[in-house]
């Protein structure tokens, strides 16, 4: 096998191999529930779904399995990483992972939606807590904050969309209501820092994607909770929207950024606000929603292969996994 394997990492790169790399998982599972809702909804092939499932579930276990051989084999790496002010916030994305798991297997292997539901839900819990006070107990900075921030509180509301089928809905709507409280907050420093502050450097500019994700899953979630879609659920969705309008609008600020695994931020809400919009065609019917489904449908697919591109190009380069 070639070293450029996630499981087959040299001791030196397994050193530095980045908790980020669950973004991945994140955005492979995005595209792959789009692929599932889309067969489900306007009859799209299946084996294009089935092939994603099985890239998904093998690269999560690869991404698993080495980034917990990281945390055996160097724990002050996995250590420094959890107190790092910005790399912190990715660790959520391994319990996300494991919940949009759960929302694939869902239909067809349930035991598996089970227990990764149960495991994505109590991690996520203790990722948010912990960031929380994490936040809470250390003198950050303005420059610190980003839109990667929202990873634990975006997680929150996946917990409800995955869960829906397996719990009370005093469970969700406890996390529903995390999620959208703090997306608020949070929203709010985002855009102060964006304004009156200096722009992200280069490789956190796609993180500027994720201002896509919250309102576009909590409006997912807000229907799978309540099965209704009322004044609320139109002013989530309408804001995902809205928020996927101003960033492809500002494309000029992403067509230059050199190649980092941030990249995969572009993914995961574009993901989201596609799903939103197909289950808005769904409950509507209007030939618009059909519109902006198939525009997105053929958007992320697009986007999903070009950064997977260009992570197999720089993995071979080994320019992936080093000390930056």
């Amino acid at each position: 096998m070639q070293e450029d394997n996630f499981s087959v990492l040299p001791s030196n790169r397994l050193q530095f191999f980045p908790v980020m790399m669950f973004a991945i998982i994140m955005g492979l599972a995005g595209l792959t529930i789009v692929y599932q809702k889309a067969n489900d909804l306007f009859g799209l092939s299946l084996w294009i779904t089935d092939g994603l499932i099985l890239l998904t579930s093998f690269l999560f276990c690869a991404i698993l399995l080495t980034y917990f051989a990281k945390a055996v084999v160097y724990p002050s790496e996995v250590k420094k990483e959890f107190a790092h002010p910005i790399r912190i916030n990715f660790f959520a994305a391994i319990s996300i992972s494991f919940l949009l798991l759960s929302i694939i297997f869902k239909e067809t292997y349930f035991v598996i939606s089970f227990y990764s539901w149960y495991i994505g839900a109590i991690l996520h819990l203790f990722f948010t807590l912990y960031t929380l006070s994490f936040w809470i107990n250390k003198t950050l900075e303005i420059q610190h904050s980003n839109p990667a921030w929202f990873i634990p509180i975006v997680g929150n509301l996946v917990v409800p969309v995955a869960g829906v089928d397996i719990v009370s809905p005093d469970v969700t709507v406890f996390y529903f209501s995390i999620g959208i409280f703090f997306w608020i907050i949070l929203f709010s420093i985002i855009l102060n820092r964006l304004i009156f502050h200096k722009q992200f450097a280069q490789k956190f500019m796609p993180t500027l994607f994720i201002l896509i994700a919250p309102p576009s899953i909590g409006f997912i979630a807000y229907v799978k909770i309540t099965a209704q879609l009322d004044m609320f659920a139109m002013i989530l969705y309408n804001l995902g929207l809205f928020f996927t309008f101003l960033i492809f609008f500002m494309y000029k600020n992403f067509t230059k950024i050199k190649f980092f695994i941030s990249w995969w931020a572009f993914t995961f809400p574009l993901a989201t606000i596609t799903l939103a919009s197909m289950l808005m065609y769904d409950k509507t019917h209007l030939d618009f929603y059909l519109f902006i489904s198939y525009f997105l449908i053929f958007s992320v697919t697009m986007v999903v292969l070009i950064v997977a591109y260009q992570t197999i190009v720089h993995m071979k380069r080994k320019e992936i996994c080093i000390m930056e």
